[in-house]
């Protein structure tokens, strides 16, 4: 009935996202579904996805060792991480010489390396613009396994992490509202009340364009 009210749901927040021209728009439709349909309806504020990230570069080393009786569990990694520019996502790089850890578990280390920034380590949000290098390790000829280096190389990355200057980054959002001139300086207030930066401003009849993030 109402082509401004859109509804999805957020996999990442894993929230269902109502928006609409306002909240009292948003009271009005919930109000509704409650009269009409008698449907109740819980509703709280989004979460913020943020994101976690580095600000220098520090090293790390992750070791697993685990004796059971029988067949045991090592491995050893070092890694070294950095901030990559913004955007530039997550990059992995094998820096191994010498053998020190088998080709076959580097994978390992990678994918350990991968889970723990899809995990996060500040506040368990994602961790983006990070490079990991292995650049050092040891292994054990009968105990050492995938499963041991995608372990040591997560206790690893979380221990070099905390090391290097951590951070949440906060998503910005533009924004374009419309208004005529008289509530200018109202609107723009209110933008910068809520940390809102006006980025520019143009003219379109008796209204007013103001551009925001």
């Amino acid at each position: 009935e109402d082509p401004t009210f859109l509804v999805r749901y957020d996999g990442e927040l894993k929230q269902t996202i109502a928006s609409g021209q306002g909240e009292l728009h948003l009271d009005i439709i919930f109000k509704r579904l409650k009269q009409r349909f008698h449907v109740e309806v819980d509703t709280e504020k989004p979460n913020i996805p943020f994101r976690e990230t580095i600000r220098k570069k520090a090293e790390a080393q992750g070791k697993f060792k685990k004796q059971t009786g029988g067949r045991g569990q090592y491995g050893d990694a070092h890694l070294r991480i950095e901030p990559l520019p913004r955007g530039e996502g997550f990059e992995f790089s094998d820096e191994i010489t010498g053998g020190v850890i088998p080709g076959k578990f580097i994978p390992a280390v990678e994918k350990g390396a991968i889970e723990t920034c899809e995990k996060g380590v500040l506040a368990g949000f994602p961790v983006v613009d990070i490079k990991v290098a292995v650049f050092y390790g040891s292994y054990h000829n009968v105990d050492s396994s995938e499963m041991a280096f995608k372990v040591a190389s997560s206790m690893a990355l979380k221990k070099a992490f905390m090391d290097a200057s951590p951070i949440l980054l906060e998503p910005i959002y533009t924004l374009q509202v419309k208004v005529p001139e008289d509530y200018m300086g109202d609107v723009m207030g209110d933008i910068s009340s809520r940390r809102g930066k006006i980025s520019g401003m143009d003219a379109d009849g008796r209204f007013q364009v103001i551009n925001a993030k």
